[in-house]
């Protein structure tokens, strides 16, 4: 058994697209009968005005995640009392049994301990492997939260499809026994 870390910490800068990334390898990965659960970011939350939602994995809903403050608003326009409840769906689908959860991005409401931080606890105590989409400017803050505990990847399929690799060759001898 190798020691392969079950998070993994995508990382991205400014030009790159983990939402594209990380929904096709979801859709990959249940296309051939495994069960991803989790939310991926839709829209752009800088357009004018925003676009943000999120696509629940395990069962193709988009919740809107943007409150629209009005114009010249300066305050957080993520609606987190809808990110909250797009997590306990995640949760009920995690209980419900998964192969990989998808968290769509590590964001200010996990670097404070909110947000949607409790279901990689969640997953891990399952023993279900966890990637999130993780921005290099939260990088040092997410090293913090992780505590050394994860592999980062660069935002690419390859990187993705072997660290996915690893974790389900190390998964294969608890599924035989």
């Amino acid at each position: 058994m190798s020691d392969t870390p079950r998070i993994a910490a995508l990382i991205y800068d400014e030009s790159q697209d983990p939402d594209a990334l990380l929904r096709g390898f979801a859709a990959d990965l249940n296309g051939r009968g495994m069960r991803a659960v989790g939310l991926v970011q839709l829209g752009d939350p800088l357009a004018d005005p925003p676009q943000l939602s999120a696509l629940l994995l395990h069962s193709n809903e988009t919740m809107r995640l943007f409150q629209d403050l009005g114009r010249g608003s300066t305050g957080c326009k993520l609606d987190v009392g809808q990110l909250l409840a797009a997590g306990t769906l995640v949760a009920k689908a995690i209980d419900d049994g998964a192969d990989l959860v998808i968290i769509n991005r590590f964001g200010r409401q996990e670097i404070e301990g909110k947000g949607l931080s409790y279901l990689i606890e969640r997953a891990l105590s399952a023993e279900i492997p966890v990637v999130i989409a993780v921005p290099e400017a939260r990088l040092a803050a997410w090293k913090m939260f992780s505590d050394g505990m994860a592999v980062q990847l660069t935002c690419d399929r390859a990187a993705l499809d072997g660290w996915w690799s690893a974790v389900a060759a190390d998964a294969e001898p608890a599924l035989s026994a």
